[in-house]
C-alpha cells in the first residue's frame, strides 16, 4: 500500500467523498517509488510506535478513514498529525528521519574516468591512493591520483539513495506543515495495478 501525505488547513477539510481543496495545500516532493516512502517510515517512530505502523492502522483499522480524498485514485483521509498537541512528536519524527538518512548514507568514493573510453572507477576515501591501473575496457592507463579525481559520490546501492530523498522530503514536508499550523492527512494511494 502506497501513502499520499497532505496538509491543508484545518477550516478547508470536508468529509468523505468529497475531495480536499486542491488550491491551499503543502505535499510533499516524494520519490514516485511508494516502495521507498514505506521503507523510509519503517525503522522512525512517531508517538513510540513505528510511523508505518501507525499509518497503517489509521488508513485500515477498525474506524475507516472520514475526510475527503486528497484526489482520483486517492482513498479517504485520516488525521496523522494535528497541531499543536503534535508539533513535539512531527519534530522529533522529522529530526529521527534526517538523522537515519546521514547515518545509512553509505561510504563516500573518489571517482575517476578513463581518457579514452570513459569508463568509471570509484575507490573509497580510506583506500585511495596515487596509483595506475589499466583500464578493464580498453586497455589505456587510468591515474587514480587522489587530487586528479572527478569528484566524490556516495557508495550505496540506488535504492537506498531514493529513499533517504524521501526521508529528507517527509522531515522538510512535516516541519512546514507544523510551522503553518496545518493538521498532516494520510491517504492511501492506489498502486496502478
Amino acid at each position: 500500500m502506497g501513502f499520499r501525505f497532505v496538509a491543508i488547513p484545518g477550516h478547508r477539510m470536508v468529509a468523505h467523498p468529497q475531495s480536499l481543496p486542491s488550491d491551499e495545500r503543502l505535499e510533499p516532493e516524494l520519490p514516485p517509488l511508494q516502495e521507498a516512502v514505506e521503507r523510509a517510515l519503517a525503522s522512525a517512530e512517531f508517538r513510540d510506535v513505528k510511523a508505518k505502523d501507525r499509518l497503517r492502522s489509521l488508513l485500515q483499522g477498525d474506524r475507516q478513514p472520514t475526510l475527503g480524498s486528497p484526489g482520483p485514485g486517492q482513498g479517504p483521509s485520516a488525521v496523522f498529525a494535528q497541531p499543536p498537541q503534535d508539533l513535539p512528536a512531527m519534530l522529533r519524527l522529522a529530526d529521527e528521519l534526517e538523522s537515519l538518512a546521514r547515518r545509512e548514507a553509505g561510504e563516500r568514493a573518489l571517482v575517476w574516468n578513463c581518457g579514452e573510453c570513459g569508463a568509471r572507477y570509484a575507490v573509497p576515501l580510506a583506500l585511495a591512493r596515487s596509483v595506475s591501473i589499466r583500464c578493464e575496457r580498453c586497455g589505456g592507463p587510468v591515474e587514480l591520483n587522489p587530487a586528479r579525481s572527478v569528484g566524490e559520490e556516495s557508495l550505496i546501492d540506488p535504492f537506498l539513495g531514493t529513499v533517504n530523498s524521501a526521508r529528507y522530503a517527509l522531515a522538510s514536508f512535516f516541519r512546514e506543515a507544523m510551522a503553518r499550523g496545518w493538521p498532516v492527512l494520510v491517504s492511501t494511494e492506489d498502486s496502478g495495478s
